[in-house]
């Protein structure tokens, strides 16, 4: 019985992990847009920008809440080998009995008187009782509350703390469109390369199918063996071209994954159509029309929020000519009291810092933190002409990359009509195998050279995209 329990949870166990083997082993479908998504949400980059940010706004809160109120406590054992003493001397009596004085005890005789009756009267200064000043073992605990009045320091370090939460917020803005325009790279290379390799493996095909004709015609003695070897030479071209391009897709889908943060092992598949034709020409077209605003650029935010950081530090140097004031409360508990104990439990008070002199220190970085100022201001202007020009610059190289993109498309096509038309003309014995080579080698060239214009036209597009800020958005595209 027990056997037989034993065999069927064994074969439960080996359904289920064949079912979870099928699931992780199920490719993942995914547009352009979904992988950009996985990637706004996976990407290491993004991520530790994401962290960036949030450290960003403890740091602000760290600059607030140093202007709070502050509450801070103490405690304080101590011990004392020999506790001071204070005596204000005893009292004196009178006495007939003799005391010696004692220099130890400061007590003893100090005056005396004969009576009449011969009998002697003593005045004796008794010891007094010694006060001790202090305990030998005492247990204090402080409680400090302070609060920041005035500081200029602190007026422009909340102004500061904006703009650092502002510039990594851009940064990290900045990260993603790099991210978006490598992804849309990398996934636009996979396209081209899948689609290459989806026409070669047609044209070898059509080249094994020939092949197999030519092989029977000189078997009856109709062509000869020369045209064989070379038709075969030439699908063998072709088959060097396809290991070349699948090395390449195994690469260029690990990338991606990389990119996504997805496991290696995951199988992923591209669902996207490759834009070309029309709709690449017409997409094209658009951004070159595309007038350039400067301000949506994330390049000129961040150097403007680096001239209001410049504008803030001198600030800073500016406010250290001002007093810092602050208010305190301090109250003292101690376990035990000594008998005199001046040490007043609470207290109250303010500090006043004011800065006099310093030898020209603060006047020097006041100067230095100016000149910062104005290169920062002259650096805006050289990054504004700059994209400014970098914008006209990337306008024309789509124009030039679209012109070229048109012209590939069009030798393509033509060396693709030439080589079948050579081909049907090398089946009738019209043409030679070295003219079926020549015209298969020119359009496996222009097939190459027309998805090399594709791939350079969308990279010019993500490159303009990105500077322009344009469809950028991951999430909503």
């Amino acid at each position: 019985m027990f056997r037989k329990h034993k065999q069927i949870l064994l074969l439960a166990f080996m359904v289920l992990y064949a079912t979870m083997t099928a699931n992780a082993q199920e490719p993942v479908k995914l547009s352009l847009q979904e992988a950009l998504i996985l990637a706004s949400k996976n990407n290491t980059n993004i991520l530790n920008s994401d962290l960036d940010l949030k450290i960003a706004q403890k740091k602000v809160w760290e600059t607030i809440s140093s202007g709070l109120p502050q509450i801070s406590g103490k405690g304080s054992y101590t011990h004392i080998f020999k506790v001071p003493t204070l005596n204000f001397g005893g009292q004196t009596s009178l006495s007939k009995e003799l005391i010696p004085w004692s220099d130890v005890t400061l007590s003893g005789r100090i005056d005396d008187v004969t009576l009449d009756n011969g009998e002697t009267i003593y005045l004796n200064l008794e010891p007094g009782t010694p006060i001790e000043l202090g305990l030998k073992n005492n247990t204090t605990f402080d409680l400090t509350l302070s609060q920041l009045i005035f500081s200029g320091s602190y007026i422009v370090g909340l102004q500061a703390t904006k703009v650092y939460y502002g510039l990594t917020k851009q940064t990290a803005e900045k990260t993603r469109l790099d991210v978006i325009e490598t992804v849309t790279n990398t996934y636009t290379m996979i396209q081209l390369a899948e689609e290459s390799r989806k026409i070669l493996s047609q044209n070898l095909e059509n080249i094994d199918k020939t092949l197999y004709e030519i092989s029977e015609m000189n078997k009856q003695g109709f062509l000869e063996k020369t045209d064989v070897d070379q038709l075969e030479l030439t699908g063998n071209t072709v088959r060097n071209a396809m290991n070349q391009i699948d090395s390449n897709l195994e690469m260029a889908y690990r990338l991606l994954k990389i990119q996504m943060g997805m496991e290696d092992s995951q199988k992923i598949v591209l669902t996207d159509v490759l834009e070309q034709g029309e709709s690449l020409t017409k997409s094209s077209l658009q951004l070159i029309t595309e007038t350039f605003d400067i301000n949506q650029s994330v390049d000129y935010q961040l150097i403007q929020t680096s001239e209001k950081a410049a504008k803030l530090d001198l600030n800073l140097a500016k406010s250290s000519f001002l007093p810092t004031i602050a208010g305190f409360y301090n109250h003292t508990e101690k376990l035990k009291a000594p008998a005199f104990d001046f040490a007043p439990k609470d207290l109250i008070g303010v500090n006043l810092s004011l800065p006099i002199f310093s030898s020209g220190q603060r006047s020097s970085i006041v100067s230095q933190k100016r000149m910062a100022l104005e290169k920062a201001k002259n650096t805006k202007q050289l990054v504004s002409s700059s994209l400014t020009m970098q914008a006209s610059q990337y306008q024309s190289d789509v124009k030039l990359k679209l012109e070229r993109f048109q012209n590939q498309k069009k030798s393509k096509e033509l060396s693709d009509e030439i080589y079948q038309r050579t081909l049907e003309k090398y089946k009738q014995g019209m043409a030679s195998s070295m003219d079926l080579m020549t015209s298969q080698n020119q359009y496996l060239t222009n097939l190459t050279n027309y998805y090399q214009s594709i791939y350079d036209l969308q990279g010019s597009k993500s490159k303009l995209e990105k500077l322009f800020n344009i469809n950028q958005d991951s999430e909503n595209k």
